[in-house]
């Protein structure tokens, strides 16, 4: 009976300290909502995850050697071109891709080849906007969203590309009022998890639960919360 109770007892603990590491790309507002919600997913599935931030490049270099178990969240592209990794069916987000111009701008962007026409400024790795830009010459990357904005804002680049709702928390939060965003977006892409192919199980049980959420409105309530907490912290910390 002792020794039953034991053994239950190492299950128990070993079901409950399952842990998977994750990478996301750093500073990006979509990033960091998506840490918010997949953690509650896999909190919902009794599972601990772990998310390391990191620039665009070196997180799929990371996961496509298979040092980590997959990345948060990468659009569908991406799974074309990290073959260690399998995509989670059900997306879970969206984005985005939007063009920003300096206020009164006369530059008028209808498609993504008028791109060609100007001096773009892009965040280094972020597939949506590398695969919008693919070819074309005039394309400076950054490292981040708040570096890309400065550039447009002090005249050394035309256009700034990014995801809408990046752009302009980060623009709030920088205290930029002449850089605007334009009406209409070239792209708007869903969302996906990635995970290691190995771990058919774990992909079957995180796209189980996605659906679980989506069908039943809860992921709409995890997206709302993660959103709030999100933009009220880089509203109040970002400079």
């Amino acid at each position: 009976m002792k020794y039953l109770l034991l053994l239950f007892t190492l299950v128990s603990f070993t079901l409950h300290s399952e842990t998977y590491h994750f990478a996301s790309i750093n500073y990006l507002t979509e990033q960091e909502v998506g840490r918010i919600v997949l953690t509650e997913v896999y909190q919902q599935l009794g599972i601990n995850i772990v998310i390391t931030p990191l620039p665009g490049k070196r997180a799929q270099h990371t996961t496509a050697k298979g040092s980590n178990d997959g990345e948060i969240m990468r659009i569908y592209s991406y799974g074309y071109e990290t073959h260690s990794t399998t995509r989670v069916p059900t997306p879970y987000y969206f984005l985005e891709t939007m063009v920003f111009t300096k206020k009164g701008s006369s530059i008028k962007i209808n498609n993504p080849s008028d791109l060609a026409k100007y001096q773009v400024v892009k965040v280094r790795g972020v597939k949506h906007t590398e695969n919008i830009t693919r070819g074309f010459e005039n394309v400076t990357d950054t490292d981040n969203t708040a570096q890309m904005f400065k550039l447009v804002q002090a005249g050394l680049a035309d256009i700034a590309i990014t995801n809408r709702m990046d752009g302009l928390v980060v623009l709030k939060s920088l205290g930029i009022t002449n850089i605007v965003a334009h009406k209409k977006s070239l792209d708007r892409l869903p969302l996906y998890h990635y995970i290691r192919k190995d771990h058919v199980k774990l992909i079957k049980r995180v796209n189980d639960k996605l659906q679980e959420l989506s069908q039943n409105g809860g992921l709409d309530e995890i997206i709302s919360r993660a959103e709030h907490e999100v933009f009220t912290r880089k509203l109040s910390t970002d400079h």
